[in-house]
């Protein structure tokens, strides 16, 4: 298989992957609505013995989204290795094999806020 047909497949690979992300992430807005409509309707001081109850449920509820975040964002940030990886690799060989001017400096990825 020559690097250009490898580069190819990771690209439809991460393609892929991403549409995957994008259903779980619908998924999971779906969900977030459901456990936003019954905390809502449940995690209010009259169902907690002391303020320091409903604080310690609302903590555990952010926990859990903030791990998903947190996941996915590793997930994401796998993926922008490889990409780089990719784009990135027509600098060593004059700049090409399909990818033209995308290459090098074409794409930032918020590497100037890091």
């Amino acid at each position: 298989m020559s690097r250009e047909k490898a580069y190819l497949q990771m690209l439809e690979s991460t393609a892929t992957i991403q549409w995957n992300i994008a259903m779980i992430l619908e998924a999971k807005a779906v969900e977030a609505e459901k456990v936003k409509q019954w905390a809502q309707h449940h995690i209010h001081a009259r169902a907690f013995e002391s303020h320091e109850e409903q604080l310690k449920e609302s903590i555990s509820i952010h926990e859990v989204i903030v791990e998903m975040v947190e996941g996915l964002t590793k997930l994401e940030n796998g993926l922008y290795s490889n990409l780089k990886a990719v784009l990135g690799s027509g600098e060593d060989d004059g700049g090409g094999e399909g990818f033209g001017d995308v290459s090098g400096d074409g794409f930032s990825f918020g590497e100037d806020s890091k």
